[in-house]
């Protein structure tokens, strides 16, 4: 069908990665503010709640902003109890009141210690043994979780929101979030924020759009679609671009969605 894939996949790149990708997609709820940690919570919790609609998706984020004021990290760190019963209404499918109010917990005893989230994720990406360091995001999405369901108050139910690779999960929405804070260019799309993490430790999020493309093209042989799937997916991605692999979910995403595979 493509005689050179590469070179189809890079101009797939150019074509979706710009601006006018951002009017229909979820990244345009972080987008929405100018603070480090505003994009970091209100990235967050969108990519967690990214399942379902595009628009019915971008919604409920609107949605959250409006219940914390419009200033997500200063409602964090300040609000009071009593401030968390305006959230006992907000549901998403299978994301529930009780969930919506361990975030609430742990972004705000999170946020009154730590300046960023980026650390959450990459203090678990130490060196290897020859002083190396980790190929891919895996330690941190491991470290993440961990670290994120570490309070006492943690409800078991609300584990299944946010993914781990311990479960094989893809971590689509996870590795979604990471592309947003780290992937750098010019493009005016992925924000580039944080440094911790490279661009060449990132993995594709692989959702059913980007599956369904990448299986038409013949970049995944594995019958399931689970972790190991990603790292396959990821691994022939890092053979056209070692430094950047995740760009690729542009283009992947983008023809599904567009109709055009």
């Amino acid at each position: 069908m493509f005689k050179d894939l590469p070179s189809y996949l890079e101009s797939c790149v150019e074509r979706y990665n710009r601006p006018s990708f951002i009017d229909n997609d979820p990244v345009q709820i972080p987008h929405r503010f100018g603070k480090l940690q505003d994009r970091e919570i209100m990235g967050f919790w969108t990519a967690m709640l990214a399942w379902g609609q595009r628009k019915t998706i971008i919604n409920k984020s609107l949605e959250l902003i409006e219940l914390m004021d419009g200033v997500p990290h200063d409602f964090m760190v300040n609000h009071q109890e009593t401030d968390r019963k305006r959230f006992l209404n907000f549901k998403h499918r299978t994301f529930q009141a009780t969930d919506t109010l361990y975030f609430l917990e742990f972004f705000q005893q999170y946020y009154r210690k730590h300046h960023s989230l980026e650390t959450a994720f990459a203090e678990h990406l130490t060196e290897m043994p020859d002083g190396s360091l980790p190929q891919t995001v895996e330690k941190a999405l491991i470290g993440f979780h961990e670290t994120f369901f570490s309070l006492d108050v943690a409800p078991q139910r609300t584990r299944k929101h946010v993914a781990t690779p311990i479960r094989k999960s893809t971590c689509k929405r996870l590795n979604m979030f990471l592309r947003w804070m780290v992937r750098s260019d010019d493009k005016g799309v992925d924000f580039g924020v944080w440094n911790q993490i490279r661009p060449a430790q990132l993995l594709l999020p692989l959702d059913v759009h980007v599956d369904r493309v990448a299986r038409k093209f013949g970049l995944i042989k594995r019958k399931q679609t689970d972790w190991l799937t990603v790292l396959e997916l990821t691994d022939y991605c890092r053979s056209l671009d070692p430094t950047d692999p995740a760009k690729y979910d542009y283009a992947l995403f983008g023809l599904s969605v567009e109709g055009e595979i």
